[in-house]
């Protein structure tokens, strides 16, 4: 097995405060608590043995060469697949079991798919309000909370476009903004910059230092190792198991990337500049 590089509960960086949290929820609890957790869809694991738990207020990064179990341990960590062994907490709850979907933002890795759909962006970021209402009507209050999500991600101005016509960047922006408008605590991206334009990354980067910056945890699965590198605050090193645990800034010295990727570690270091 491979040796896990620092121990996540002294690497992990500083907690900050959080915002629009449950009351009853204690503030230093972790968003997610992941305890020896393996799965595999087949015999073989595809996750095994990774042990780590998320704060409120943090900006991590999942990073890892294509096929180590990224995007699955994502899905463990929110409750979408549940562990052949070891357990997974999220907001103090079973993964599997929790149901509050105000609190989780989820922008899957083929958002984009949604493209196709002829709904507005406004449908679509109303969509966000459904775990509020329910089967009630909108109110006054839920449509403000909408406008205010269009004009936190600069969408206001396409809020009645189709979300056929939207570039993939705004399209992204759109999926945020959804999350945004649930007042979720906890905002979980899939490789969300696939797909999208190059000049959109950067703003779309901007956007997520923004909402981090206000105290939103942020989950972010990520194929881009320089933007990693540059704007999350810990990461997480993934290739099965857990390489590398820690603040962003040791991450790229600590050889990490060299053992989890193999060879393909200079290409991609080449790449991202």
């Amino acid at each position: 097995m491979s040796e896990q590089h620092s121990d996540p509960t002294t690497a992990a960086p500083d907690r900050r405060a959080t915002t629009g949290t449950d009351p009853d929820t204690a503030a230093d609890e972790p968003v997610v608590d992941l305890a020896d957790v393996t799965f595999g869809y087949t015999a073989t694991p595809v996750v095994e043995g990774v042990s780590l738990t998320v704060d409120p207020g943090e900006y991590l990064a999942i990073v890892g060469p294509n096929g180590s179990g990224k995007s699955t341990l994502m899905q463990l960590m929110v409750g979408l697949l549940e562990p052949d062994a070891g357990t997974a907490r999220l907001f103090g709850e079973p993964a599997g079991e929790f149901d509050d979907g105000e609190r989780v933002g989820y922008v899957a890795q083929h958002a984009n798919a949604a493209k196709e759909m002829p709904i507005t962006v406004r449908e679509v970021v109303t969509m966000g309000r459904f775990p509020h209402v329910g089967f009630g009507r909108l109110s006054s209050e839920d449509r403000a909370t909408v406008d205010d999500a269009l004009a936190t991600v600069g969408m206001s101005a396409f809020a009645d476009r189709r979300i056929t016509e939207l570039s993939g960047g705004q399209r992204q922006r759109t999926f945020i903004a959804r999350a945004l408008a649930s007042e979720a605590d906890l905002l979980v991206l899939d490789e969300p910059t696939v797909g999208v334009d190059a000049e959109s990354v950067g703003a779309f980067y901007d956007l997520l230092a923004t909402l981090s910056a206000e105290g939103i945890t942020i989950l972010l699965v990520e194929h881009d190792l320089g933007a990693v590198v540059e704007r999350a605050d810990r990461v997480v090193c993934l290739n099965r198991e857990v390489y590398f645990d820690g603040p962003t800034d040791e991450f790229v010295d600590s050889g990490a990337l060299a053992r989890a990727f193999g060879t393909e570690a200079r290409i991609l270091a080449g790449a991202d500049g």
